[in-house]
């Protein structure tokens, strides 16, 4: 690198750090997209299963109280945690964090969509609900490092916003899979997740 080089890049560094940023401004609309897909993962996790239940009960054969844990390991893990997933960011780096609460979110969704019983469940469902407690801090996180002060409140606004959204949308949509395809395909709702969090 010459001179030249090394000087534009470390005006473009030094800008980027007195803007508050890390981000060049070309891809901070991915960034945003990533984080809005994370914070999606673990919202409608949350609620899409409310309307899927009574099918996955039948299917596994779990009594009503399993089928309250099923929901509840989630929950529980998620809102226990959460604020130790935001510390793992600032423990670990942001990157890192939330690409592990992500894979750990990925593995634990496939492995829901595999159990082959209530008890397994439950266990899977409390650790998606560790991934989902660094991943959706995360997101945020980063969304807050990637843009200037200027341009991070409309980023954060997007963020939440589309948050809010796919939370209602979660019971929606998973009604319209159970009644289009049948009670048996509670298990894709699991596994949707996997294509979403490989994007």
């Amino acid at each position: 690198m010459s001179a030249s080089d090394e000087h534009t890049a470390d005006s473009l560094s030094t800008a980027q750090r007195a803007n508050g940023t890390f981000c060049p401004q070309a891809r901070r609309k991915f960034v945003l997209v990533a984080a809005i897909l994370a914070s999606a993962l673990g919202f409608i996790d949350g609620s899409v299963l409310a309307i899927a239940m009574p099918a996955l009960r039948v299917d596994l054969g779990a009594s009503l109280a399993e089928a309250q844990w099923i929901s509840n390991a989630y929950a529980l893990t998620l809102s226990a945690l959460i604020l130790a997933g935001g510390a793992a960011g600032d423990r670990f780096g942001l990157r890192h964090a939330f690409v592990t609460g992500i894979a750990l979110f990925i593995v634990s969704s496939l492995a829901c969509a595999l159990a082959p019983n209530p008890a397994v469940l439950i266990a899977v469902r409390a650790v998606q609900g560790i991934g989902a407690a660094i991943m959706v801090p995360g997101s945020l996180a980063i969304i807050a490092k990637a843009y200037p002060k200027k341009e991070r409140g409309r980023a954060i606004g997007i963020w939440a916003a589309a948050s809010a959204l796919t939370t209602a949308l979660g019971p929606v949509l998973g009604g319209l899979v159970l009644s289009t395809f049948g009670n048996g395909v509670w298990r894709a709702i699991f596994a949707v997740n996997l294509p979403l969090g490989l994007v």
